[in-house]
């Protein structure tokens, strides 16, 4: 009996020490593996022996191996991680959205300046080809500009699908891995202790699922971990796994959206719901960032193009007959667009049985904005119109105009949804038409004379035509002035001499003839000096011989240089108007993310605090558990010797 108590304790002290060494070897030896959690040996004193003289200890039990780990500070970090990675793709695509708006001779706004100030030489030199010549190279570099921009979105659109769809297979992929591990765990989950390292790998799977996309996750009883995304759409349970699919955006089939496939089905996930991750933050650079980019460049080329095109259509060319031939458009813009739902109501055919129109009325009023239209459900026949940029909502009736655009619409059916985007891709169709300097609008249909037996000082400061074909063509209207005091009169004259209208008002310096609000016959005449009663002022026809050197319709061209033609805004204006918006943008979105990535980074040094390998601390217990075993090595010893003793003393 003697010594086996003894070595008893001893064998079980080696086998608790030699665990413990075990247990620190393993974590120095995974010590710098992303995501592992420290290891310890869980020990506990046996049960004492009673005996007359008390209860004598039996040494010790190893009782379990655990892992230090934080469910709380786990979650937290994968939260973090999520919203820093989101954070971090959507300014990767900001950036590359920020080239297309060019500062300096590169950008758009200098290419819009410069065809503008070509107009300058045009109205010193009218009749010269050379001029004319330069206003077209200059038209052709501001269209080559504008597609550029227009090609450059696109391959921004194209590199977000290309993100996308990688994002999209990774997330698969885990989805796969954290479901095996779900099996494997549940299979072990029988035999009563954790399994440490399975464990860890699912965090570590999980973890890198939430840099892809922000996930909740619900331990079970059977120790499997089931994974939700989206507001509360299955990925993961037990050991089955959903998958993801990139599918094209219901509004807008140019976009890609996310998809959830369930069996055959698939359910699309709403953006807003998917909180945080890489593919949050490229959704919204797609749905956002690159949205508001093409209707920012849209807008600046449909109002420059449609302002350009409606006063070159004013004036006359040197295309012969001169003097009859009025001007076409100098460019073209891209069109507007209204995009049936993917789940509009259809014909036996598949199309679209409910049909949309739009047509620009009015280039200046144009807003950088798509707008989602369906039907009012409080107006039987009214449709809800909501602006997407600043959701502002109106009711309207077809045929109703809209910052600038009327809109038509055709059998409308009642569930049915439009995306219209007025100006989203005018760049991409912004062209130069005209090739023959001669199509150069340069000259007025009209020019303004005063009397030569006049008595005041009267003269014609400015002619502006505001109106193409001219209501009258060929007209001259009189304008006589009845007193000192500013009171005319008028009269519309038919190339016959035979009167077609005539009527009276009242000018005042800084007025215009006639006042704002009516017509003579599609002008806006300004005068300088003071008339006096019985001074005459005529505007007429252009002669055909001076209609090579007049430049009526070139000042007016030059003069949309200063005009309002986006929203109230200068060309110059309007471009650094856009160059800012992008610019705040990315500076927000970088400040976000150096915000994000700093907390992701706190949140997993804490959890790496709890559930990290320190090494000095390992290397210490290594030192502390080895003296233990030579301790315990030593009672092995110690009772081995009193056993020899023993043998020797009864073999005598």
């Amino acid at each position: 009996m003697g010594s086996s108590p003894l070595m008893s304790l001893g064998v079980k002290a080696m086998q608790a020490n030699f665990a413990a060494l075990q247990a620190t070897g393993h974590n120095i030896a995974n010590a710098n593996v992303a995501g592992y959690s420290r290891q310890n040996v869980v020990l506990a004193t046996a049960q004492g022996q009673f005996s007359g003289a008390g209860f004598f200890g039996k040494g010790v039990d190893v009782q379990s191996v655990v892992r230090t780990h934080s469910e709380f500070l786990t979650r937290e970090a994968a939260s973090a991680a999520s919203l820093a990675s989101m954070d971090a793709a959507r300014l990767t695509h900001l950036k590359r959205i920020e080239t297309v708006f060019k500062p300096g001779e590169m950008g758009l706004g200098y290419a819009a300046t410069d065809f503008i100030n070509a107009m300058v030489d045009l109205t010193s030199r009218p009749e010269d080809a050379a001029t004319r010549a330069v206003v077209l190279a200059r038209a052709d570099d501001l269209a080559a500009r504008f597609t550029a921009a227009g090609q450059q979105l696109d391959a921004v659109q194209a590199g977000l699908d290309a993100d996308l769809r990688a994002s999209v297979a990774e997330v698969n992929s885990l989805a796969r891995s954290i479901a095996a591990a779900n099996q494997r765990i549940a299979s072990l989950k029988g035999l009563g202790q954790p399994a440490n390292d399975l464990l860890d790998e699912r965090d570590r799977l999980l973890a890198q699922l939430s840099e892809k996309v922000q996930v909740t996750r619900i331990e079970a009883d059977d120790g499997t971990v089931g994974v939700f995304i989206g507001g509360g759409q299955r990925l993961v349970l037990g050991a089955q796994a959903d998958q993801l699919v990139l599918t094209a955006d219901p509004s807008d089939p140019m976009r890609a959206s996310i998809a959830l496939g369930e069996g055959a089905s698939l359910r699309t996930l709403d953006p807003a719901a998917l909180g945080g991750g890489e593919i949050s933050g490229l959704l919204r650079a797609q749905n956002e960032d690159l949205v508001d980019a093409r209707n920012l460049i849209g807008r600046f080329a449909a109002a420059l193009g449609g302002a350009v095109n409606e006063q070159q259509m004013r004036g006359i060319t040197l295309r012969p007959p001169l003097g009859s031939v009025t001007g076409g458009p100098m460019f073209t813009v891209g069109a507007p667009l209204a995009l049936p739902n993917a789940f509009n109501a259809r014909d036996a055919g598949g199309v679209p049985i409910a049909s949309v129109g739009l047509t620009v009325t009015d280039p200046a009023a144009l807003q950088a904005s798509d707008y989602a239209l369906q039907a009012d459900p409080a107006n039987p026949g009214a449709f809800l119109l909501e602006r997407l940029s600043d959701g502002v909502v109106r009711s309207i009736a077809s045929g109703d105009v809209v910052d600038g655009v009327r809109i038509d619409v055709n059998n409308f059916q009642g569930g049915d949804r439009f995306l219209l985007q007025p100006v989203g891709r005018a760049a991409n169709g912004f062209a130069a038409l005209l090739g023959d300097p001669r199509d150069v609008a340069a000259a007025s249909p009209l020019i303004g004379q005063v009397a030569a037996g006049n008595t005041g000082t009267v003269s014609v400061a400015n002619l502006l035509v505001n109106a193409a074909p001219l209501p009258a063509s060929g007209a001259t209207a009189r304008i006589t002035f009845t007193d000192d005091a500013g009171n005319y009169s008028w009269d519309l004259i038919d190339s016959g001499g035979g009167l077609l209208a005539s009527g009276g008002g009242t000018w005042s310096p800084g007025q215009t003839i006639p006042p704002a609000g009516s017509d003579i016959n599609g002008f806006a005449l300004t005068l300088a000096g003071v008339p006096r009663s019985g001074d005459v002022v005529s505007v007429q026809p252009t002669p055909a011989s001076a209609m090579a050197s007049n430049n009526g319709n070139a000042v007016s061209l030059l003069a949309l240089r200063d005009a309002r033609l986006a929203g109230g805004m200068t060309v110059d204006e309007a471009w650094g108007q856009a160059m800012a918006d992008i610019a705040v943008r990315v500076q927000s979105t970088a400040s976000a993310s150096e915000i994000s990535t700093a907390v992701a980074q706190q949140t997993e040094q804490a959890r790496s605090a709890v559930s990290g390998v320190n090494l000095d601390e390992e290397a210490a217990r290594l030192i502390q558990f080895q003296q233990s075993y030579q301790a315990a090595a030593k009672v092995l010893q110690v009772a081995q010797s009193l056993f020899d003793t023993l043998l020797q003393a009864t073999n005598r």
